[in-house]
């Protein structure tokens, strides 16, 4: 029996053909896949960040580790995936590095007119506006709010990555919740009132 290649068995695919200029060092490769993930990625570190200097500076920290350690990526996974967990994992070495330097602030549970028609609430609202409203939670609020609800993160592992308790984790969270209730309706008053008047 003859085994018979054709050229097709021989091609890489881009992504493969990146990894492995990104792996000698192309710049013009590293800059390419930079490119390729940026928006998807930023989209990322916002969900981190105080603003957009901050998610460019954890982005850019990302993707620095993400060429020192290309060689230790498996393709049985997406890069995109891969690349992704560097990402949220920078984010969350960015918070414990700078939660030192902000001041933990507690809220206390503050429960206004519309909690009850906050869930319907965000159901019309755009991916910006909830962002928007996202990034005025407290550095604290906003990881644990984004590791549990957007990454699927558990309370145990929340606890294990930040290096605090499983319980604030939940409560983080929890306050999270209110807040983001108290900031929509602060935020979009007359969404609100003309959304719930019907």
């Amino acid at each position: 029996m003859e085994l018979i290649l054709s050229a097709s068995d021989f091609e890489f695919t881009r992504e493969e053909q990146l990894i492995s200029g990104c792996l000698r060092g192309d710049r013009l490769c590293q800059r390419e896949l930079y490119d390729m993930n940026y928006r998807r990625m930023m989209a990322v570190c916002m969900r981190y960040a105080n603003d957009y200097e901050e998610a460019r500076d954890i982005l850019n920290e990302g993707f620095m580790k993400v060429f020192t350690n290309l060689h230790n990526y498996q393709p049985t996974h997406p890069l995109p995936v891969w690349i992704k967990r560097i990402i949220v994992n920078t984010a969350i070495d960015h918070y414990r590095r700078n939660r030192k330097n902000s001041p933990q602030v507690e809220l206390d549970y503050a429960h206004t007119e519309c909690d009850t028609n906050t869930e319907t609430i965000i159901d019309k609202l755009s991916a910006e506006e909830i962002m928007s409203v996202v990034q005025q939670l407290s550095p604290a609020y906003r990881t644990v709010f984004n590791l549990y609800v957007v990454e699927g993160y558990s309370h145990r592992e929340i606890a294990d990555l930040l290096g605090i308790g499983e319980g604030t984790s939940k409560s983080n969270l929890s306050k999270a919740k209110v807040k983001l209730q108290e900031l929509i309706c602060e935020n979009f008053p007359d969404f609100y009132y003309k959304k719930t008047s019907n």
